[in-house]
């Protein structure tokens, strides 16, 4: 567990690394990008390489702190001139003895971006395996992976009164929610865990985070919010022997159950209008789709939820298994290796799992009456960039537009079309007309659209002059249809071509 963070040495510590310039993109220009992105794939002597003997502040601190490397008392305290390498011992950060500086935790830069801007924190977290030169410990506290990036970039980036972290971990989502909202709770089972979130927010200078130790809902028991987040111990771990059960990533529950249970009891924490954004795993079992199940555990929640759920991959068994062994560390060809991947090969077998599918859940309390949206859609296709988080909103927004509206006054509406919104059209050699018709979004999801002529010119025409009606009407004597049947099959491609944000309404 790590010592009550300082105020002050935190402050001092902060003053250091802003003074050595330490950034991600300062160090990633120091030992180049191809060390840079090794990294991430637990090899550090390309960047060690790369740094070859300099002593300057950027790079003691680079091999010390992001590295994981030990170093000289006397140049750290030459790259910390406020803080020194007795302030990260009593931060609980390294260990100093016979003149070396050995870290005990990395603290790696991390930029961000979203729709109100850009910015830079530093987080601290727990030596990864390239550090550890092996396997890692059960209760290890793991840093800023791809993962928890994308639930940071999908959180709403709408003002809110209370938030919660579910599982902070590092404290990486209360950091991103802090942005948008007025007080953060922070709840983990790991009292290390927290540990590293109260560190973390004082490190970077940010106020109004609470943490509280406890699994799920158990430290809010009877408190409501505007904002839930969380990206849960979800991963699917066999519960036998001798198979590590790793703090950040295994709740304790058997199959995807720890999601079910997030799923079926946060609707009694969201205040009226509140939304709940997580990742999660979700098994096909005995014939069900993963999508299906879940929407399962929505429909049983004690609280009606609005639901959109998109899942961005899915797995077969043993893709499933390898993964997450080698994330703990044991690679292929080392000894454990095998034995574990049977371990959770036989725990498939024996629940009739067939595939784990992984993604996004967004759940809202409606702020009254019934819910209005549910939706449970695979995009098995990368993601278009950042900002997601906005593109979320401006869909909620839309939605909540639109749901009262019937189509009388959908027809009566006018729209735009968004301006990452293309057009490509393939033609048969020597063809006059298009065999296909394909709308693509740059932002979003990167949805990629096929349609028919008549949805391609009123797209076309969408340029927040005439009414969608008018519109119809109009490309119905061009085509030389029916213009009511033209209208039936345009109006709720509409609809859905607003949410999916290819469309939107003019001002």
């Amino acid at each position: 567990m790590l010592p009550e963070p300082d105020t002050r040495l935190c402050r001092d510590l902060a003053g250091d690394l802003r003074d050595a310039g330490f950034t991600a993109e300062a160090l990633r220009d120091s030992w180049g990008a191809a060390a840079d992105d090794a990294i991430a794939r637990g090899l550090r002597s390309p960047a060690s390489r790369g740094l070859g003997d300099r002593d300057d502040a950027l790079a003691v601190l680079g091999r010390l702190l992001v590295l994981g490397m030990p170093q000289d008392a006397a140049s750290v305290d030459r790259a910390l001139l406020r803080a020194g390498a007795e302030g990260l011992a009593r931060l609980g950060l390294a260990t100093v003895d016979d003149g070396r500086v050995r870290p005990l935790a990395v603290v790696r830069p991390q930029s961000y971006a979203d729709a109100s801007g850009s910015g830079q924190w530093w987080i601290a977290s727990d030596l990864d395996e390239a550090a550890l030169g092996g396997p890692l410990p059960e209760d290890h506290v793991l840093g800023v992976g791809g993962a928890s990036l994308t639930l940071a970039g999908l959180q709403l980036p709408t003002p809110a009164r209370r938030g919660l972290d579910i599982g902070a971990g590092c404290g990486i989502q209360a950091l991103r929610a802090r942005a948008h909202t007025a007080n953060v709770v922070a709840t983990d089972i790991s009292a290390r865990a927290l540990g590293f979130t109260r560190l973390n927010a004082l490190l970077n200078g940010i106020d109004g985070i609470e943490v509280r130790l406890g699994s799920l809902f158990d430290p809010v028991a009877g408190e409501q919010f505007d904002r839930i987040v969380s990206n849960p111990p979800f991963v699917i771990t066999p519960r036998v022997a001798d198979v590590p059960a790793y703090e950040y990533r295994d709740g304790g529950m058997v199959g995807d159950d720890v999601v079910a249970a997030f799923v079926r009891g946060v609707g009694a924490h969201l205040a009226p209008g509140g939304v709940a954004q997580l990742l999660g795993n979700w098994e096909t079992r005995d014939g069900v789709p993963g999508l299906e199940r879940v929407q399962g555990w929505v429909a049983s929640s004690s609280v009606p939820l609005d639901a959109w759920v998109v899942e961005r991959e899915s797995l077969d068994p043993l893709s499933y298994a390898e993964l997450w062994v080698r994330d703990g560390g044991t690679l292929a060809g080392t000894p454990g290796f095998a034995r574990l991947v049977d371990a959770w090969l036989d725990d498939f077998a024996a629940r009739g799992v067939t595939e784990v599918g992984f993604g996004y859940l967004l759940l809202r309390r409606p702020a009254e009456g019934a819910p209005t949206l549910s939706r449970y859609e695979a995009l098995h296709t990368a993601l278009a960039g950042e900002g997601l988080g906005a593109h979320l909103a401006a869909a909620l927004d839309t939605h909540d537009r639109l749901a009262g509206v019937d189509d009388a006054g959908l027809a009566a509406s006018v729209f735009v079309v968004a301006p990452d919104v293309t057009e490509a059209r393939h033609h048969l050699p020597g063809a006059e007309d298009p065999t296909v018709i394909e709308l693509r979004q740059g932002g979003g999801f990167g949805r990629a659209l096929g349609v028919d002529p008549g949805l391609a010119a009123l797209v076309g025409a969408s340029d927040g002059d005439l009414p969608v009606g008018v519109l119809v009407d109009a490309i119905a004597d061009l085509l030389e249809v029916d213009a009511a049947a033209l209208r039936a099959d345009l109006l709720p491609r509409v609809r859905e071509l607003a949410f999916t944000g290819f469309l939107r309404l003019a001002e």
